[in-house]
């Protein structure tokens, strides 16, 4: 089974009740809309938008950038595209059915130029090829434009029951904690790539990380 089809058997249901379960856990989502900072003109990628719920509040926040988002799961592509619809922001948010380790701005998109932001809002734990992908967002980020995480951490002021259930629960819909994530980007930082900064949260619960491309 490949990535499209499995996104498609895990969401085909879901969907439909995606944005009010997922408020309950996936925090610093919210955080990482703040810190994008997105100038006019600007444009914006979501890597696995899903319902667009975070590309909608960046189109209120930032009326002024150019905002994308890709999905491997059909199914909720259908959902996104039918809420952009409803809000009247089709001409804002272009959506397109991708993969996180080979999209493309001028295929997928139209655009000549690579984009100024990308935005993995809880994404990277479900691609299996993760690594790949955040390399290839690097190589589709303008020199000096940035890549901005939200994910799972360490959980490591929890209680260590909490992990595992945590850990078990996520699992149930193919979610995978990234241990070497982190490490992953400090290395990016330390082969002179691109420069790191990584703030926890919540107890070691989430994390978010910037990545700003060298020029």
């Amino acid at each position: 089974m490949d990535a499209h089809d499995l996104m498609d058997r895990i969401y085909r249901q879901q969907r439909h009740i995606y944005d009010l379960t997922r408020k309950y856990f996936l925090f610093g989502r919210d955080r990482v809309i703040a810190d994008l900072q997105a100038a006019e003109g600007e444009t914006v990628c979501e890597v696995g938008c899903g319902t667009a719920r975070n590309l909608v509040k960046m189109a209120r926040r930032y009326p002024g950038a150019r905002l994308f988002g890709l999905d491997a799961s059909d199914a909720m592509l259908k959902t996104a595209r039918g809420k952009v619809g409803r809000l009247g922001l089709a001409e804002r948010i272009h959506l397109a059915h991708a993969l996180a380790q080979d999209f493309d701005p001028a295929r997928d998109f139209g655009l000549d130029d690579p984009f100024d932001h990308v935005v993995f809002s809880y994404s990277l734990s479900m691609i299996p090829p993760w690594r790949e992908s955040v390399d290839h967002a690097l190589e589709v980020v303008r020199p000096g434009g940035r890549i901005h995480i939200v994910d799972f951490g360490d959980q490591s002021d929890l209680p260590r029951w909490f992990r595992a259930v945590l850990y078990w629960w996520l699992g149930l819909f193919h979610v995978q904690y990234r241990p070497d994530l982190v490490a992953y980007l400090w290395g990016l930082h330390a082969e002179g790539r691109a420069e790191v900064t990584v703030t926890p949260l919540y107890g070691g619960y989430a994390f978010l990380a910037a990545v700003k491309k060298v020029e």
